[in-house]
């Protein structure tokens, strides 16, 4: 059995992928397992670490905005177009999958389709509320839909029922109890204990309202709070507190390395709505105050966070309405109330699917003893 996977340019589009075939691997040692990815994005550094065949093709996405920047940018996207839908033609003869999956970003387009012109058996993943261009490009010709969030069909006209599979959650989020991740980092479990984060990169109006927050709560042992800055963002965020010394509650990290153990340990989470953050808030029971990027294509965020608010999980402030006042009212409000976070955090356990990997799995088998 040989299991193709395409997708790239972001954690989000990778990371499902990976636990997918971490899955497979499990269940069939012997499996052969490949990768299609672009060469300078992130797969071509998390694929190969987990011992893939990976390969690669060149492929840009267009520029709606026209200026003579992205006119130049829009030509050579055309160029890759022709290249890229080429080099995966060349790579699935050469291979000969019995399944490929796509699981987003622009890589996924010319390898699914030229998969569904050779005839060989395909599938598709999307992560979020919103379907991207890609899945709406390809999900007409490929053999199976899958959607992580269910709100998705609305937006597309599919020949065929698709799959509401989840999506797939880091194994060591599930095994962490509060009470572990309590005690790993030294928290009494009566304190109230806020999450708060905008990425590895970070986010920086985030970080700005944050600030605040923490101006407003250092010193008061209100509740425990950890706050990860994101690598671009330490630095200006320690300089807003020159002269300050943060009290034993406040614990400012660039990057949270543990989230498993922060996640766990958290009563209220305040971060973006990345589709993947999302199912982890989920899977976690975890409530949320979300806080959608604006910058993301089709504004996907937004409508992944709706799908917690309208389930009872998560409090939404968009970025355009986000002041340090505004989130020291959520925060407090929330924090003081305790039977509604209780509410929050049912909501979001039963909202969550956590057999993802064997949903999406046996999707993959059918398609593959139907060959």
């Amino acid at each position: 059995m040989h299991i193709l996977f395409a997708g790239g340019g972001t954690a989000g589009h990778i990371n499902p992928a990976l636990a997918v075939a971490g899955y497979i691997r499990e269940k069939h040692p012997d499996a052969h397992i490949s990768y299609i990815g672009t060469p300078d994005k992130l797969e071509a550094k998390l694929v190969p670490e987990m011992g893939y065949n990976f390969r690669t093709i060149s492929v840009a996405g267009f520029q709606r905005k026209i200026t003579p920047e992205n006119i130049v940018k829009n030509i050579s996207a055309v160029r890759k177009a022709v290249t890229s839908s080429i080099a995966a033609k060349k790579i699935l003869k050469e291979i000969q999958p019995d399944v490929v999956i796509g699981t987003g970003g622009y890589v996924s387009g010319p390898v699914l389709r030229q998969a569904t012109k050779l005839g060989i058996k395909t599938a598709i993943h999307e992560q979020n509320a919103f379907p991207g261009v890609t899945t709406k490009m390809l999900a007409p010709n490929v053999d199976a839909v899958m959607f992580a969030m269910p709100e998705a069909e609305k937006y597309l006209k599919l020949n065929k029922k698709p799959y509401i599979t989840g999506n797939p959650v880091r194994s060591e989020l599930l095994n962490m109890t509060r009470e572990k991740a309590r005690e790993k980092l030294g928290i009494d479990n009566d304190v109230p204990m806020l999450l708060s984060f905008g990425g590895s990169l970070g986010a920086m109006r985030i970080n700005e309202a944050v600030a605040g927050l923490i101006k407003w709560h250092n010193g008061t042992d209100k509740f425990y709070h950890i706050h990860g800055t994101g690598k671009s963002g330490y630095k200006d965020f320690i300089n807003k507190f020159e002269g300050t010394q943060f009290s034993k509650s406040v614990d400012v990290r660039e990057y949270i390395s543990d989230m498993d153990v922060c996640m766990a340990a958290a009563d209220l989470i305040i971060c973006r709505a990345g589709a993947i953050t999302l199912s982890e808030l989920l899977a976690c029971g975890k409530p949320a105050i979300l806080i959608p990027s604006p910058y993301v294509a089709e504004n996907h965020q937004f409508h992944n966070a709706m799908t917690l608010k309208n389930i009872g999980a998560a409090e939404i402030i968009e970025e355009k309405d986000l002041t340090e006042q505004k989130l020291i009212d959520v925060v407090s409000n929330l924090i003081e109330d305790k039977q509604k976070l209780s509410a929050m955090a049912t909501a979001a356990r039963e909202g969550a699917i956590m057999d993802a990997n064997q949903r999406i799995y046996e999707i993959i088998m059918q398609l593959y003893e139907n060959i």
